[in-house]
């Protein structure tokens, strides 16, 4: 979302920089229009793109896959936080995104609820099959949700490899401090 003072960020060798409609992001507040069902929350990028009336179907089948089939006719205060970050990522899924970008969007839910997010998460990601960057400052999240972790500090990235590979040989102290 910010332009880069240094380095590049690319996808398929193709220099990205700023937003782009195959790129999407939830952050940890879901940010849920309050006057808006869950299925008219869902249903906000499509409409956003000016398609929704194409698409309602896809509306249906990511609520579905988010596990809120029975809450869609719902209002925003009726939901739990963590059903509620559930339709924010529902949200973002619903345009088919290439990459999905997360900033701590589990940072403001408690511990039980943010262990079976991440659980579910998990196990929703190996469904879905979209490039996902998750941002958390959370040792245990980042070990338990990445398949690769890249361990930044100060805007400088220390180390990046597999939850193992930084475990069992960490780049230097700061590495080993993180993961702990």
């Amino acid at each position: 979302l910010e332009k880069p003072r240094a380095g590049s960020l690319r996808e398929d060798d193709a220099r990205i920089t700023g937003p782009h409609p195959s790129r999407v992001v939830v952050f940890q507040d879901p940010t849920l229009f309050p006057w808006r069902t869950v299925w008219d929350n869902v249903a906000l990028g499509l409409e956003a793109q000016g398609i929704l009336k194409a698409q309602r179907h896809r509306v249906d089948e990511v609520i579905e896959l988010v596990g809120l089939s029975s809450f869609r006719n719902a209002y925003p205060h009726q939901l739990s936080g963590g059903m509620a970050q559930r339709v924010a990522l529902a949200r973002a899924l619903v345009t088919d995104p290439d990459i999905l970008l997360m900033d701590e969007p589990f940072g403001a839910l408690d511990a039980k609820v943010r262990k079976e997010l991440r659980q579910w998460l998990r196990s929703l990601h190996s469904e879905i099959h979209v490039t996902s960057i998750f941002v958390t400052h959370d040792q245990e999240e980042a070990m338990t949700m990445a398949d690769k972790i890249v361990v930044m500090h100060d805007g400088i990235v220390e180390q990046m490899g597999s939850p193992l590979e930084l475990y069992d040989r960490p780049a230097n102290q700061f590495v080993a401090g993180f993961i702990g």
